[in-house]
C-alpha cells in the first residue's frame, strides 16, 4: 500500500478510535486529539488536571481501543525505582540445587504506562522512567531489556495539591512531548457524565487498531514530507521564546529561559502527525501552531515578574503566535 493510501487509512481508523473513546469519555475532544497526535509521533504526554476529570479512564479507554497492553503505577513517596522497572529475585534451581537470579519485569514493560501523580515520588524514582522514555529499554545488572513497541508514557500531575510533592526536574519534563491541560467539563457535559456513570450499564469499547498497525503508522508519520517554510516557522517560534534571540517584549519581561532544540523537533513531528491523522500528506504552519501550546508550555521558564503579575506560559505562547 502506498504512503498516500496509508494516510487515508490512518485517518479512517482515527475517526473510529475517537468514536470508541466517545462511548466512555464525554467531551475532552482536544485532549483526545493531542494524545493521538503524540502517540503516532512516538511522544510521551504529561496530563495536568484536578482530580476527577477522568484522566485515568481516558488513558485506559485509549489503550483498549488500540489493543495495547496497559499498566498503571501509582507514584507515592515510598516508591522505589525497582517498583517501576523491575527487580532481580533469587530462585532455587531444582535440577542443580543452585540459586540463580531472575529478573522480574516491572510495570514499565507495557505498551502504555500510566504514571499516576508522578510528582508525588522523589527524583530518584522519577529518574527510573528516563531511560525507558528516551531509549525504550531498561538496564538491570548490566543486562538491557528492550521494551515492546509501541511504548507510550502518560504521566498525570495534580496542579493544586502541593503538599508532599517533588517538582519534576527540567530533564524529565523535556522528555514529555506534550503537556496537556484538562479543564472542567461544561454544564451539559457534566450532566451527561453523571447520567452515563450512575446507571447500571457500561459501554463496551471495541478494538480498532493493533500494536503492529500503530508501529506502521508511526513509521509513516516519520516519512511525511515537510516544506522548508514550515520547518523554519517552527524553529523561529522556538527561538522567539529565548530572551537573547528575540525582541518580543513579553519574552524580555517574563521569561528566564526559553525552549531548547527538542521543542523544534517536537513541533515539526507534532505537525506531521496531526496532518496525517487528518488525512493530509504534508503539514502546514497551522499544524505547527495547533500543537505549539502543548509543546512549549512546560519548556518555558518564567521569572518572578511573570509570577507576580499572573502571566502564564500559555499566555506568552499565544502572544508569540501573533508575531
Amino acid at each position: 500500500m502506498s504512503d498516500t493510501a496509508l494516510v487515508g487509512k490512518l485517518a479512517e481508523n482515527i475517526t473510529s478510535v475517537k468514536k470508541e473513546i466517545a462511548k466512555v469519555i464525554v467531551g475532552q475532544h482536544d485532549v483526545v486529539d493531542q494524545l493521538l497526535v503524540s502517540l503516532f509521533a512516538r511522544g510521551h504526554c504529561l496530563l495536568v488536571g484536578v482530580p476527577g476529570l477522568a484522566k485515568t479512564l481516558l488513558i485506559r479507554t485509549l489503550a483498549d481501543s488500540l489493543d495495547l497492553s496497559f499498566s498503571r503505577v501509582q507514584f507515592t513517596p515510598d516508591l522505589m525505582p525497582g517498583d517501576i522497572t523491575g527487580t532481580e529475585v533469587i530462585e532455587d534451581n531444582l535440577s542443580t540445587g543452585q540459586k540463580t537470579f531472575r529478573f522480574v519485569k516491572g510495570p514499565v514493560f507495557a505498551n502504555m504506562v500510566l504514571a499516576d501523580e508522578i510528582n508525588r515520588t522523589p527524583p530518584k524514582t522519577q529518574a527510573a522512567l528516563l531511560e525507558a522514555m528516551q531509549e525504550h529499554s531498561v538496564t538491570a545488572s548490566g543486562t538491557t531489556y528492550r521494551l515492546a513497541e509501541p511504548f507510550f508514557v502518560l504521566a498525570t500531575q495534580n496542579p493544586i495539591e502541593q503538599e508532599g510533592t517533588y517538582p519534576l526536574p527540567e530533564a524529565q519534563l523535556d522528555r514529555f512531548m506534550f503537556n496537556l491541560r484538562l479543564d472542567y467539563p461544561s454544564y451539559q457535559e457534566e450532566v451527561d457524565v453523571v447520567r452515563s456513570t450512575t446507571g447500571g450499564s457500561a459501554a463496551k469499547v471495541n478494538t480498532v487498531m493493533s500494536a503492529a498497525d500503530i508501529v506502521t503508522y508511526q513509521d509513516l508519520v516519520r516519512r511525511v514530507p515537510v516544506a522548508d517554510n514550515v520547518v523554519e516557522h517552527a524553529v523561529k517560534l522556538v527561538r522567539s521564546t529565548r530572551p537573547a534571540d528575540t525582541t518580543a517584549k513579553v519574552v524580555k519581561d517574563f521569561i528566564s529561559y526559553g525552549a531548547g532544540p527538542r521543542a523544534s523537533q517536537y513541533l515539526v513531528l507534532g505537525a506531521k502527525s496531526r496532518a496525517a491523522l487528518n488525512g493530509r500528506f504534508t503539514p502546514g504552519i497551522e499544524d505547527v501552531n495547533a500543537v505549539a501550546h502543548s509543546v512549549l508550555r512546560h519548556r518555558i521558564v518564567t521569572n518572578f515578574s511573570a509570577e507576580a503579575e499572573g502571566v502564564t506560559t500559555d499566555r506568552i505562547v499565544t502572544e508569540l503566535l501573533k508575531y
